[in-house]
This record gives structure tokens, C-alpha cells and sequence, in this order.
């Protein structure tokens, strides 16, 4: 299937099509054939059980998995394609993970630049401004000299999503953001997805956090048994017209 083909008459070209997407575990398949667009600009929030193929998806949408079958489509390109320069894709293709996954040992501002540096080789100096600007946009502009050790678990994560940003990817994947934090932490990271929201970036989210989707997303979509049973706008998706077991698993998930 071309990139020409993909996209609908008249409508924009998807910045990610997922087309056909399986992935296979030895005997076990989680993805059973995904076919999902997101547009440039639009927050796409994936919800559904433990199980249900989500964190899969996204580990295949850059790779960290490798699919089974099917075919994901980025900026006009077949990213499974043979020859596909991976690294050069995820630059792109940022992901935020629900750890951290920072140096103790370095500063936010240098955790930032790390990749900068040893990735794309910009300069020290380049490279640390760049980073000093991203964590200005997650609200640490202030802690760049401050350790790991030093910064809450929210603030943790608001550097690892600057580490993402100062790549300057087109979208960001971000699995469980907030699942590793105290609940008092946790507003701190959805308000700068929210101001990434503002600001035009293009974003998938697997998440557990129901009142963020309501408010913020452009679009959830609902898996479970590594298909997707339901999407649409949050007032489907959190309405009455949702299909049942929607319904029961959004309840459940608000009630606990």
C-alpha cells in the first residue's frame, strides 16, 4: 500500500498509519491486526484492561517491539520497511516511558543534552541550551543544575519528556506517564501534556487517566484482547452511546 493510497480523499495525510498490526509473542498474539490513524496535531488516548495489547502497540510504533505482521506508516514512509534507519526514525518518533529511566549521576540539564551530544553531535554548548529550552517547556527551567535524587518523581518525568522534546519529534508516544507517580504528582505531568496539547504537538497516550481523556483528548480508543473495540470522541467514548463493555470498564476505572 503507498503513502498516496493511505490517505482518505480531501482529508490530510495521517502523520502515523497503522495498518493491519500484529505482533506475536511465541504462541501468544497480542496485536491481532490494529488499523489506527493519528493526524498531525491530534491527541489520541488509548484506553483498556491490563492485557489488552496498548504498551504493545506503542513499543511497535517505534520499533522497540518488532511486529508480527502489518505495516506502520510515518511521515509518508513504511518504517518496517527493509533499510529503514531506526535511529533516525525514533528522533522523530519520541516515547516517554513510565520509568524514568535517568543518569543519577547527571544534572536534568545534562540528562536533556545526552542524546544531543552522542546522537545527533551537536556541540556542548548547542547542545545544552537546546536543553535548557526544553525543560523551560515542561516548567524545570530553573532545575537544569539539579540531580535526579534532587527532583520528585513528577519532575523526573517532566525531564525524561524533555529528553523526548529536545529531539524535536514530529509525535510522542507516552506509555503509563503518570502510573509510577504519588497521586499529588500526577497533575504536574498531565498539565505539560496539556500544554503540549496547546501547542500543536501530536501525541498518543496509554493511560489510566479518565478525566484527562475527557478534558484533553482529541480522540479514545478502546482496546481490549489485543483489538480495538471502540473510538471515537471523548463524548462517545465517557457517553451513553459507548458499547457496554466500555461503559463497565470506564466505571470501574472511575470508582476505584
Amino acid at each position: 500500500m503507498g503513502a498516496a493510497g493511505l490517505a482518505a480523499a480531501g482529508a490530510p495525510a495521517p502523520l502515523l498509519r497503522i495498518h493491519g498490526l500484529r505482533k506475536a509473542f511465541g504462541a501468544t498474539e497480542v496485536l491481532k491486526g490494529i488499523d489506527l490513524d493519528v493526524a498531525p496535531g491530534e491527541l489520541v488516548f488509548v484506553i483498556g484492561p491490563s492485557g489488552s495489547g496498548k504498551s504493545t502497540l506503542l513499543r511497535c510504533c517505534n520499533r522497540l517491539e518488532e511486529p508480527t505482521g502489518g505495516e506502520i506508516w510515518f511521515e509518508g514512509r513504511n518504517i518496517l520497511a527493509p533499510g529503514t534507519d531506526v535511529n533516525a526514525m525514533r528522533r522523530r518518533l519520541g516515547m516517554v516511558f513510565q520509568s524514568f529511566n535517568l543518569y543519577p549521576h547527571l544534572n536534568a540539564r545534562d540528562n536533556v543534552a545526552l542524546a544531543l551530544i552522542h546522537v545527533l553531535k551537536q556541540p556542548r554548548e548547542q547542545a545544552h541550551a537546546r536543553a535548557l529550552k526544553a525543560l523551560e517547556q515542561v516548567g524545570l527551567g530553573d532545575r537544569g543544575a539539579a540531580l535526579p535524587g534532587e527532583l520528585s518523581g513528577g519532575q523526573q518525568q517532566r525531564v525524561a519528556i524533555a529528553r523526548a522534546l529536545a529531539l524535536e519529534p514530529a509525535i510522542v508516544l507516552f506509555d503509563e506517564p503518570t502510573s509510577a507517580l504519588d497521586p499529588e504528582l500526577v497533575g504536574s505531568v498531565l498539565a505539560v501534556l496539556r500544554t503540549l496539547r496547546t501547542s500543536g504537538m501530536t501525541m498518543m497516550v496509554v493511560s489510566h487517566e479518565m478525566g484527562f481523556a475527557r478534558t484533553a483528548a482529541d480522540r479514545v480508543v478502546f482496546m481490549e484482547g489485543g483489538h480495538i473495540v471502540a473510538q471515537g470522541a471523548p463524548s462517545f467514548i465517557f457517553g451513553p452511546e459507548a458499547p457496554a463493555r466500555v461503559q463497565e470498564f470506564v466505571a470501574n476505572i472511575e470508582h476505584r
